[in-house]
């Protein structure tokens, strides 16, 4: 989607931004710097179709904080992003919660370059990028992750491999943000906790959170 909207404009969209999830000047700061990196990065390598500063904020940064709604992140210590591509939803939440430790998981060589770039650029500590695959994650790490979280990237059949008993998060919660229209499959209900629709730019969503017990 691409925005043709003046300095002042986007000015004023940040400042709302910043009044929405109530942000210091230096969170303000960051998710600007951020947002500016998103863009420079993108001219030279495809991180994300979405480059226009309005729709960043909303797209990507809105959609990302939108959950803290639905979930209190000041009882976690631990998330991991699976598939995190350019650090959604990941990064946005380390911003918002500095307290949080987060592990973006991300397979694609450029993606995690940038990861990289990002979390120093930000200074962001205790956030570790992690290039296994999705099963090899679950197989070979022990991470004390409390939730995971995935947008846009793998399959809910594919997520749900981390409640098997052999897992080593098989404890952990899950959040999945889904299409307003999306079907649970069959098999995912049993394990589905709350499915809980939430309206970002226009757009209706779903997050849907996952437990095995």
């Amino acid at each position: 989607m691409k925005s043709h909207v003046c300095n002042d404009e986007i000015s004023t969209l940040w400042q709302q931004f910043k009044k929405q999830f109530s942000l210091t000047e230096k969170q303000l700061h960051q998710f600007q710097t951020y947002c500016e990196l998103l863009q420079d990065w993108n001219k030279k390598i495809n991180l994300t179709a979405i480059t226009d500063s309005a729709s960043i904020i909303a797209d990507h940064f809105q959609d990302s904080l939108m959950v803290r709604s639905y979930i209190d992140f000041s009882t976690i210590s631990m998330i991991a992003d699976v598939g995190t591509g350019a650090g959604f939803p990941g990064i946005p939440l380390k911003i918002l919660y500095p307290h949080l430790s987060v592990v973006l998981i991300e397979v694609i060589q450029k993606k995690i370059n940038f990861l990289h770039m990002v979390t120093e650029q930000l200074e962001l500590d205790n956030c570790y990028v992690d290039s296994l695959d999705w099963r090899t994650f679950l197989r070979k790490t022990d991470y004390p992750v409390e939730l995971f979280l995935a947008r846009a990237s793998l399959s809910v059949d594919e997520l749900l491999r981390m409640f098997k008993q052999s897992s080593a998060y098989h404890n952990a919660q899950l959040i999945y943000w889904a299409s307003y229209t999306f079907s649970i499959p069959e098999y995912a209900q049993p394990l589905v906790k709350k499915d809980q629709p939430y309206t970002v730019h226009n757009k209706k969503r779903r997050y849907i959170f996952f437990r095995a017990n």
